[in-house]
């Protein structure tokens, strides 16, 4: 992973970022980003983390290297854990009200966070409906 990180490296500064740091996990494949320079990427930080790792993912595909994702200041992992107790309540919801729970819009990659982790639960099951940035999960208990 040494070259895609020097890559990574070599994209934050051309951005002009220069007070940064770049980690890589073995267990998740995943480069985790941390930019203390830029105040105002708050704001923009979603947009920032899905552009940089669209871009990252291309040239390390390019390469023949394995696949990444990019984290920047921990906003896909807070995220990613935000999914996760949404799914849980809408799963405890569903469950307990036996009736369809239906979530709010999100991406592809967070719908299959949703689908992941509900299914364990052998009494409800997963599904996404909608087009294109309106698509949701719905969580429906299994009929007996």
């Amino acid at each position: 992973m040494n070259e895609t990180q020097e890559i990574l490296h070599k994209l934050i500064s051309l951005m002009g970022f220069e007070d940064f740091s770049i980690n890589f996990s073995q267990d998740s494949h995943r480069f985790s980003v941390f930019i203390n320079d830029a105040p105002f990427l708050q704001r923009y930080l979603a947009h920032m983390v899905n552009d940089l790792d669209f871009v990252l993912k291309g040239i390390v595909r390019k390469k023949g290297l394995g696949p990444v994702f990019v984290d920047i200041n921990n906003y896909r992992k807070e995220r990613e854990d935000l999914i996760i107790k949404l799914a849980k309540a809408g799963a405890r919801k569903a469950a307990t009200a036996r009736e369809k729970v239906i979530l709010p819009p999100m991406n592809a990659y967070e719908r299959r966070i949703v689908h992941t982790e509900l299914a364990v639960h052998p009494d409800l099951k997963t599904e996404s409906q909608g087009e294109g940035k309106e698509r949701r999960v719905v969580i429906k208990p299994i009929e007996e």
